[in-house]
């Protein structure tokens, strides 16, 4: 579809005050994470906002939906920090656009649609997980540092903070059940900002966390050796830097669907990722992905177009270049309610509501995945490790549930039709259902309700006919399906079947990608 039909055609029921309100308000949210993760990864702070203003536009406007907010995420920062400390700000950069192009080559092949493999207790698991680490993140404002040592806040400060976040969080719940004209975390910010200023009430602002005002982002190729050690180094942080933002991405994409009801496209996400990299790292941004919490937030205020995360990285870019002065005196109070609240709703409370009838395992995995998210804030791990759980679960559930029937017809030939698929996990049950030694001079295996999959259903096809061959008996495949049998006459040449060829039989198959 055309940008300019996404973006301006007014035939389009797109309201324009609350993508700008939405955009601004994501800005607000955007702007004190950024600068908190390049910190913490020991890069200049301007870095996080440049890679926030570049994500989050290009992004935007390219993206695989409207509505999904990114920018400069801690999720792929943290990757890079190791790579910082042992060889510095350029090869970090280097590391950033060489993502980009992994992140690009997945989207060219369409391979964001495999997404689509992690299952529904996964999904549970990473959001839950990703809420927990939302809200645990937000306690970091109630310290402060003395004599180089951070402890938590204690006296007026604390009551100070805490009063600041409870009245953010008001404002948050209330105010919607009053008007929806405005997003209520933008007037929760703005209530908290002049609160504090017509007081002068002495609390942390983000001018305490670091200076916000800077230039356009520069254009600056990374300084590194073109060598093959060069390469091995970034190799393996772009690699998996690329597969944290591309699964953090995609996974926020699934999530926006399933609130909006609409779909996106993951392909067109990851070349809009990937692009948006390669830009960070020719134009000093630390790199990012999708956020689920700004996403969300940006959500909650109303927005569904692409102008509210135009709006996002434009103001953010805006505040660089003219408004740090201002936005410096913004109180942190005020963005942890708003952040708070973020993981309140971003948590799953309706798992708590079915878990008594979900399967055990499925049980297991979401408690697995969100405990690696929560323990080690790697996201691709944790999701990796609950694919590969839920896919063993279900192939031992497939596995148990290969039957056959067995009768014999009126010319003597024993007929095993077999039901399930034929594949790894199921070869072992196949191979007992057989009794070589009793059964007649003619054997017939009807695959009809029934598929061969991979190379162990062949090779145990293949010594199951040598075992019928020893006993002086003849084994004889009835049924396949064509994919079936275009797969056995591939592996000809290491095995000896016999198939009954029958043309006019036809498997239905899932065409679909």
């Amino acid at each position: 579809m055309p940008l300019g039909i996404q973006l301006f055609d007014f035939s389009h029921k797109i309201n324009y005050r609350t993508e700008i309100l939405a955009g601004m308000t994501v800005a607000m949210t955007m702007m004190p994470e950024s600068l908190s993760f390049a910190i913490l990864a020991g890069f200049p702070p301007l870095m996080g906002l440049y890679a926030a203003f570049i994500m989050g536009l290009v992004t935007a406007v390219f993206g695989g939906r409207p509505g999904l907010i990114s920018g400069g995420a801690g999720a792929t920062v943290i990757v890079l920090i190791a790579l910082m400390q042992s060889n510095g700000l350029e090869y970090v950069l280097a590391a950033v656009a060489m993502a980009g192009v992994f992140q690009i080559v997945v989207g060219l092949f369409k391979l964001g649609k495999f997404v689509r493999l992690v299952p529904q207790p996964v999904m549970y698991g990473f959001v839950n997980g990703l809420a927990v680490v939302i809200f645990l993140s937000q306690l970091e404002q109630f310290k402060t540092v003395v004599n180089g040592q951070s402890t938590w806040l204690v006296g007026t400060p604390l009551y100070i903070m805490a009063g600041l976040v409870f009245l953010t969080i008001a404002i948050i719940y209330i105010l919607p059940r009053f008007t929806r004209a405005v997003p209520p975390s933008l007037v929760a910010i703005v209530v908290i900002f002049f609160a504090v200023q017509g007081f002068n009430i002495d609390t942390k602002t983000v001018s305490d966390i670091a200076a916000v005002s800077g230039g356009f982002p520069p254009f600056h190729i990374p300084q590194i050796p073109l060598t093959f050690d060069t390469l091995q180094i970034i190799f393996p942080y772009a690699l998996i830097m690329a597969g944290v933002g591309l699964t953090e991405g995609l996974l926020t994409l699934n999530l926006v669907d399933e609130i909006t009801a609409t779909k996106g496209n993951s392909n067109r996400e990851c070349i809009a990722q990937g692009s948006a990299n390669i830009l960070n790292g020719f134009f000093s941004g630390m790199g990012g992905c999708p956020m689920i919490a700004q996403t969300l937030v940006n959500l909650s205020a109303g927005a569904r177009a692409r102008l509210s995360g135009i709006v996002a990285a434009i103001t953010i870019l805006i505040i660089i270049l003219w408004g740090a002065p201002v936005i410096g005196l913004v109180p942190m109070a005020a963005l942890t309610g708003v952040m708070i609240m973020v993981a309140i709703g971003t948590f799953e409370w309706a798992s708590f509501r079915i878990m008594n009838k979900m399967p055990k395992h499925d049980i297991f995995v979401g408690i697995l995945v969100a405990a690696i998210t929560i323990y080690l804030h790697n996201l691709a791990l944790a999701v990796l490790i609950g694919v590969i759980i839920s896919a063993l679960v279900f192939a031992w559930e497939s596995a148990k549930r290969i039957r056959a029937r067995k009768y014999i017809d009126e010319q003597g030939v024993k007929h095993y039709e077999i039901f399930g698929p034929l594949f790894f996990a199921s070869v072992a049950a196949f191979n007992e259902k057989f009794d070589i030694n009793d059964d007649p001079q003619q054997v017939v295996i009807d695959f009809k309700e029934s598929k061969v999959t991979d190379m162990s259903a062949i090779d145990a096809l293949n010594k199951l006919t040598e075992r019928y061959q020893k006993a002086g008996k003849t084994l004889q495949l009835k049924h396949l399906s064509p994919d079936c049998l275009a797969l056995l006459k591939n592996a000809g040449n290491v095995i000896h079947v016999n198939i009954i060829e029958d043309p006019s039989y036809h498997v239905a198959t899932d065409r679909n990608s």
